[in-house]
């Protein structure tokens, strides 16, 4: 049996040459032109999300030389102070009677509080303690805040006292009210039941 049983004219010859380029074309556009348009295109994506993840990356970088020039910075101005583990509550009974073991002095301990959500715990005190003069109320509160503890020293109060001694002189003492708190963390430490949530 013979398919082709004459020669195709000029106009089929053209006809078929055209239709054979159209057919090159798709399977061109299809197989190469289409995933090469497709890998470039998703590539462009990765280069954008890669360039945004650098931005963010690189700010972060920025931030953390930031806080540690800052630490280094603390650490070289002597004010770098460290945080003991919860309960360091042994630690600063003994700092109070170190600094105010020959004065007169009252102190309420509430219970310390954790700060919700967070490790930092606040060991909050009441103090009130008498001085023979206002150089030991300065060397007192600075005792206190040149501590090798954390600590806020707020609400100072200075109540001058006078009083008549028997040879006729004026003996000035002063009371000094305020509140202490230090700062404590749960990294290393044991929650029990002294210790409150705020």
């Amino acid at each position: 049996m013979k398919i082709l049983s004459r020669d195709f004219t000029t106009k089929e010859k053209v006809l078929l040459l055209v239709l054979l380029l159209l057919l090159v074309v798709l399977i061109y556009y299809q197989f190469v032109h289409k995933p090469v348009n497709e890998a470039l295109e998703a590539a462009a994506n990765e280069k954008a999300a890669l360039e945004i993840e650098a931005t963010a990356v690189e700010t972060k970088v920025a931030q953390l030389e930031k806080m540690k020039a800052e630490v280094d910075d603390v650490t070289k101005n002597g004010t770098y102070k460290r945080m003991p583990s919860y309960s360091n509550s042994k630690q600063v009974n003994t700092l109070l009677n170190n600094v105010l073991g020959s004065l007169g002095y009252s102190a309420t301990f509430p219970k310390p509080v954790r700060a919700e959500g967070s490790n930092q715990v606040r060991r909050n005190i009441s103090l009130q303690f008498n001085a023979p003069d206002y150089q030991t109320v300065e060397k007192v509160l600075t005792q206190f805040s040149d501590s090798e503890y954390r600590c806020l020293i707020g609400d100072v109060r200075v109540a001058s006292n006078s009083r008549r001694t028997d040879d006729g002189m004026n003996n000035r003492t002063y009371t000094v009210n305020c509140t202490l708190t230090f700062f404590e963390t749960m990294h290393g430490g044991t929650a029990d039941d002294g210790l409150s949530s705020k």
